[in-house]
Order: structure tokens, then sequence, then C-alpha cells
């Protein structure tokens, strides 16, 4: 397992993350436990996590995910080993976030009761990598890549990083970052935190993966020259690149299965491009799994690849993934699928 820097902090955070978001809904308590205690002992130190989770969110489950890692913070007393990163929900019209029923918006009041309530149930006092979950203004942000002007105010990032700030002088939060963020906002928070004196942010965690190469349009070039890295998430889009749901195929358990929410990765482009990228790794002797995790790992803008796993099995499989080596001529492959099938999931 190899170690990185995030973004300009001196933390060193594991090339692999553990995703937590299945943890409270389909896993239980103790299955959440075993991840932890298999992934740390495999030399991973980055959790990830969000005060929404687990996913798909409901209010009957919203906190759930947390409360997992803070029961196994308390049994294993490791805290200060683990760097561990959550979310403040963003713009919403959910109201079951927050104890005044408001929906969700990135405001000063709303950050503070956000961390509030996620260090209780992480049972920590403080937060290593505390994002946004996704902006404050009124965009379409998942599953497109296309600009579409929606009218509405915003928070000003500069509340937002200015609430951020307080809570990094109170000792709560050491490091901020964003996600599901555009490079346009990106420029943003790093010319408030230069013009201010906010906190910088660290990273973003965006969907990256073999189907959604969208990151490296504009986005890649910040974090190379700034040092915001690639937090990606995604990176076997949502199950799609393991061929599990080939030929229509629906294992019993998967998200597919239960909640039917993987639009983003059934696009009238998407199957071909899967079958292509299936093809490849069978052709090269690869777990599909594998070869889709490690194309991302060693991206040269990316801090660290968020995996999440259901099943043990699973959660070994992906981790190995650090041991495949893709040759030039696997990643020339790679990129001749790509100009055929470029982004057809973004």
């Amino acid at each position: 397992m190899e170690y990185r820097e995030l973004g300009r902090t001196g933390v060193q955070v594991s090339e692999l993350c553990l995703g937590t978001m299945t943890w409270g809904q389909q896993n239980t308590e103790a299955e959440g436990h075993e991840q932890m205690d298999y992934a740390v002992g495999q030399g991973i130190n980055f959790f990830d996590t969000a005060e929404l989770y687990p996913i798909p969110p409901k209010k009957e489950t919203r906190g759930r995910t947390e409360e997992v890692i803070g029961s196994w913070f308390a049994s294993r007393k490791n805290r200060d080993k683990i760097v561990l990163a959550t979310k403040v929900v963003g713009r919403t019209q959910s109201t079951y976030y927050r104890k005044d029923g408001s929906p969700g918006r990135l405001t000063r009041a709303q950050i503070f009761e956000g961390v509030e309530g996620s260090l209780q149930r992480l049972r920590t006092d403080y937060i290593d990598l505390y994002q946004t979950h996704w902006p404050d203004r009124p965009l379409e942000i998942f599953g497109g890549i296309n600009y579409k002007r929606i009218e509405g105010d915003a928070v000003p990032i500069e509340e937002t990083l200015g609430a951020m700030a307080d809570l990094v002088k109170e000792g709560k939060v050491r490091h901020v970052g964003v996600s599901n963020e555009t490079s346009w906002g990106v420029a943003q928070h790093l010319r408030a935190s230069e013009n201010a004196g906010l906190p910088r942010i660290a990273s973003i965690q965006n969907a990256y993966n073999l189907l959604n190469r969208t990151f490296e349009i504009e986005l890649a070039e910040f974090a190379h020259r700034e040092d915001v890295g690639l937090l990606a998430y995604s990176p076997l889009a949502q199950g799609y690149l393991t061929g599990k749901y080939q030929g229509g195929a629906l294992p019993a358990g998967s998200r597919k299965t239960l909640f039917q929410r993987l639009g983003r990765y059934e696009t009238p482009q998407a199957e071909a491009a899967i079958t292509a990228y299936l093809k490849l790794a069978s052709e090269q002797g690869f777990d599909p799994a594998q070869m889709a995790l490690q194309f991302v790992t060693m991206q040269p803008f990316v801090t660290s690849n968020i995996i999440g796993s259901t099943m043990m099995a699973q959660l070994k499989t992906d981790i190995a993934s650090v041991d495949v080596k893709l040759s030039e001529e696997v990643l020339q492959r790679i990129e001749e699928i790509n100009l055929v099938h470029t982004n057809p999931c973004p």
C-alpha cells in the first residue's frame, strides 16, 4: 500500500480509501467493523463517510454509517491511526438533516449543526477532512457534464469557508475539501482562501472511472498545479465494471436489485463500453474490477481511490488491486476504447 499527501496538509493517506456508504442499510454494524478491521490490516488508513449515509438516503437511516464507525472507534481505541473524512450535505430540499426542518444549505449555522452531529455519531472530537458533499449554488450535478443556468440564490463560498475556518480554529476540523464540484467552484474556493485567509481545500471528491473520465477535461490540471487531489468515488461505476450486471443479471443483494438507483451508468452508450472493457480484462487475464480500480489508482492526479463493498470477498479483491500492474500495451488499449466510447456515463 502506497501513501500520498492530502493536498498540502502534510497528512499521508493510503492510495485506497475505505468507502462506507452501505453500512447501516445493506451492511450490519458487525459487517462494517469486519471491513474496517480487514482494511486497516491491509494498510488502509483513510475512511470516507457522510452525514447522509447510508445510501440511498432516507430519514429513517440517516447517520447510521457514522454510528457504525463511531462504535468501531470506541471498541478498537485507534482513532489516532485513521484519517477520517466526512461530509456535510449541500443544497437540498430534504428537511430531515436539520433539527428545525430547514432544507439543507451550506450556511454557517447548518455547517455547525452538521459537524456537531457527525462528531457525536463518530464518537470523536475532531474530523481530519470535512467536505461539502455538493455545492450550495443551484446546479445539475449528478449524471451530466453540460452547464445549465438555473436561477436561484446561493450561500457565498466565503461564508461556507468562513464557517470551516472557525471549526478549524476550534480544533473540530483539521482540513477541508469539496465534493461533486466544478472547475469554477474549485477556482472560487482557492480564490477565497487566498484573498480572505480562509482554509485551503485539500481535495475534491468526484466520480471517476473508465466510463466517466470527465475529471480529466479541466479538473485534472487543478489537481496537479494546485495540489487539490482527486478522491475518486464510484471507481467501478456502481459495480457495472465488475461485469456483475451483464446480460441483465440482477445479483441478490446488489444495489440495482434492491434500490434501482444506477441510472447514471445505464445510458444508451454504456453497454458497448462496458463490454469492451470486460473483454480487454478477460484477454489480459485480469479480474475486471482490479483492472478498473488500478487504472484509477495509478492516475497522477488521484490522491486516493475510494472503494466500497458489501461482501468481504469483494473487499479483498478490491484491495488486492494495488498489486496489479497495467502494462503500456493495456493502457494503450484502454485509450483506444476510450476514443470510441468517450465518457458514456457522465
